[in-house]
């Protein structure tokens, strides 16, 4: 197959699907996703997307009707159905299918979605433009909802100022990126906001952690202000995508770029970890 959908058993190209106009997903973004990469056909980190993935349909309180096990096995047969074994590996669960009431149907059931397409990583030598902009979203950024209208906005506000990501700030502070987190580096310490109800703390995010202190290198969950981004001695960027991304100007202007090897350093050992597993 070139591209799969799979909908609670139905599987065809993802041009060929169909989802019911009930689905919550469809009026209230009632529900929750994650997203990871496979390559080879072995999709990386999957335990700790699945793992993810249940953490925010319980904060939300959707019960799946599968364990963890099933959903790996199944994920991971999907995949050998494609031509090829580098993908963008999507999978998301909505409350339910049933009439349009704010309410919790009586008896939900969620709905299962799986997307599959061919994609890889980013090339982790390509550094990162971005612009700045006010965190709108709402205080429950610890899940991963299908709620995402201020994250689309402010892509599209990176997209049209011709940058790589869009920066969040809420009060000063920085929060993360429309679609991944964000993390600085200064005097050999990694500043990382703290995984509350602020930020999606992403396996990236977690990643690049284990890797600093892996080199000798402090890591801080706090918050850090505008000022202390813009004095960093490097900026970075982590998701799925992008492992370990260093940003170089923000609203036009130069940032980070002092501690280039220390990047590189993190880079090539996340990359490295990124082929071992999916090799």
């Amino acid at each position: 197959m070139k591209t799969l959908g799979y909908y609670n058993g139905n599987i065809d190209e993802l041009d060929r699907m169909n989802v019911p106009m009930l689905d919550r997903a469809c009026y209230f973004g009632d529900g929750i996703y994650d997203v990871t990469y496979s390559r080879n056909y072995r999709i990386f980190a999957l335990d700790e997307h699945i793992d993810h993935f249940f953490q925010s349909a319980g904060l939300i309180r959707i019960q799946p009707a599968f364990t963890r096990q099933w959903l790996r096995e199944l994920l991971c047969g999907l995949v050998r159905r494609m031509d090829t074994g580098d993908l963008w590996v999507y999978f998301q669960l909505s409350r339910g299918t049933d009439l349009r009431s704010h309410a919790f149907p009586v008896s939900p059931s969620a709905n299962l979605w799986v997307m599959l397409r061919p994609a890889g990583i980013r090339d982790v030598s390509l550094p990162m433009r971005c612009i700045g902009l006010e965190d709108t979203r709402f205080r429950h950024c610890n899940v991963k909802s299908l709620n995402l209208l201020p994250n689309v906005l402010a892509t599209q506000a990176a997209v049209e100022a011709g940058v790589d990501e869009c920066i969040l700030f809420r009060d000063g502070y920085v929060t993360e990126c429309a679609h991944s987190n964000l993390s600085i580096l200064k005097n050999g310490v990694l500043l990382t906001h703290p995984a509350d109800e602020w930020i999606y703390a992403g396996t990236g995010r977690a990643h690049l952690m284990a890797q600093c202190r892996r080199q000798g290198l402090g890591v801080e969950e706090r918050l850090f202000t505008r000022a202390e981004l813009l004095e960093a001695d490097e900026v970075l960027v982590t998701s799925a995508s992008a492992l370990c991304a260093p940003v170089i100007e923000l609203d036009g202007s130069p940032l980070g770029g002092r501690a280039p090897h220390t990047v590189r350093a993190l880079q090539e050992a996340l990359l490295r970890d990124y082929l071992e597993q999916t090799t």
